[in-house]
């Protein structure tokens, strides 16, 4: 069965691995991340020393953009020494009833990344059709004083996918207040893919309907990692290496 793979943060318990048993040692992230990327693109390799009641050690939290890879990884060092003289023990997680973590998107830097590994480096393209610096275009309908200067910039951009003759375009709007000369903030767009319309040839005017901005706090960007509470696992832990809470 085919994987579907969202440019978006990892966040299912499907793709995130527990790795528990491991020994202290310099370069622990670089050693989990040679051994497990050798199975898939990783997202993000963490390692933390365990709670005091848990005794010496470490734990890691492993996330993998595929489900699959993530399952293989983890049959495949689940029970062995890998770089270190005991076993590790290698469970996929699981959520907790209840927990729901926020999905965000990837990084501009993140997108390449997946794209390079599942496409290769001559399987994509993309270029920038428009890019356009809107600010002050509203200012008329807005009172002085009631909103701080903002600067915002439309893009509209075409990813190709040249060995499968698929094409998409996108607009995005971003916008970011000026405080004091500075930006502060982030936003969110959301573009409308159901007009036929090419983007490149309509006007601010016909765009304002295709996108919506919606402004995030800055706190929403601080939440891609798991913490051992917001997982339970295949196999339950031994008492006496359970972390406290």
């Amino acid at each position: 069965m085919a994987e579907v793979l969202q440019f978006r943060v990892p966040a299912g318990s499907a793709q995130t691995l527990l790795v528990w048993g491991l020994e202290p040692k310099p370069g622990l992230e670089h050693s989990l991340f040679s051994v497990f990327s050798k199975y898939g693109l990783l997202y993000s390799v963490r390692a933390h020393s365990n709670a005091a009641v848990a005794g010496p050690g470490c734990y890691a939290i492993i996330k993998f953009y595929s489900a699959a890879d993530a399952s293989r990884a983890q049959q495949a060092c689940n029970g062995q020494r890998l770089f270190q003289s005991s076993p590790l023990k290698v469970c996929v997680g699981t959520k907790q009833k209840g927990f729901q973590q926020q999905v965000l998107a990837l990084n501009s830097n993140k997108c390449q990344e997946l794209a390079n590994h599942y496409l290769g480096f001559n399987g994509w393209s993309s270029r920038i059709i428009t890019l356009q610096n809107v600010s002050g275009f509203d200012d008329e309908n807005e009172e002085v004083g009631k909103k701080p200067p903002s600067v915002r910039y439309l893009c509209a951009v075409e990813v190709t996918l040249p060995n499968h003759g698929v094409h998409s375009r996108g607009v995005g709007l971003g916008e970011a207040d000026l405080e004091n000369g500075e930006e502060s903030g982030k936003v969110a767009a959301e573009y409308n893919h159901t007009a036929e319309e090419p983007t490149d040839s309509l006007t601010e005017e016909e765009l304002e309907g295709l996108v919506q901005v919606n402004e995030l706090p800055l706190e929403t960007f601080d939440l891609e990692e798991e913490v051992l509470s917001d997982l339970s696992l295949d196999d339950e832990l031994p008492v006496w290496e359970m972390a406290s809470h």
